[in-house]
């Protein structure tokens, strides 16, 4: 069997094999790969095949004026663990995909955000579920959802994401 060269989202992980994914493989690549993430200081502590988890760490760079975590922090630490738990759920499937672009997202702030933020996002199981058994490349809508946790497991904040999905299915695939 030739190796299939990985291209668009799934060539930033080279060594993905799609018949035995290895999450912990995901979350560390996943981890190198947003700039942004590292100056606010987030870390991705788990991805798998139904959720991820992004931590923010209780430091003083990502507090506002008021001592609490900044939403931006929030937001950022939300995008981010979405974006992971698409790429724990699409695993299998991660060679096909040329891109994941956020489109729009919402925010609902609850709770004062103090000390060390957990951010639990998941994909809309029914749309990835289309994703993952499409025999024809093109454009997909998907739905995602992170919710914000202190260590007390109160909620602080919840997002909503929507993101579309481009495919590319090489004739070989396709039904």
């Amino acid at each position: 069997m030739t190796p299939r060269t990985l291209a668009g989202f799934a060539a930033a992980y080279p060594e993905l094999d799609p018949t035995a994914v290895d999450y912990e493989y995901l979350r560390s690549v996943s981890q190198a790969m947003v700039p942004f993430g590292r100056h606010v200081g987030t870390l991705i502590t788990e991805i798998t095949a139904d959720h991820a988890i992004v931590e923010i760490p209780p430091v003083d760079e990502v507090r506002n004026h008021m001592g609490t975590v900044h939403a931006g922090a929030l937001f950022t630490a939300a995008d981010i663990a979405g974006a992971a738990a698409f790429v724990g759920a699409a695993a299998a499937r991660l060679p096909i995909v040329e891109r994941l672009v956020l489109r729009g997202g919402s925010a609902s702030y609850r709770k004062p955000a103090q000390g060390r933020i957990r951010a639990v996002a998941s994909v809309d199981l029914r749309e990835l579920f289309v994703i993952l058994a499409a025999t024809e490349s093109g454009r997909y809508e998907l739905s995602g959802k992170a919710l914000m946790l202190d260590d007390d497991e109160v909620t602080v904040a919840k997002f909503t994401f929507d993101y579309v999905c481009d495919l590319t299915i090489p004739e070989t695939e396709a039904s």
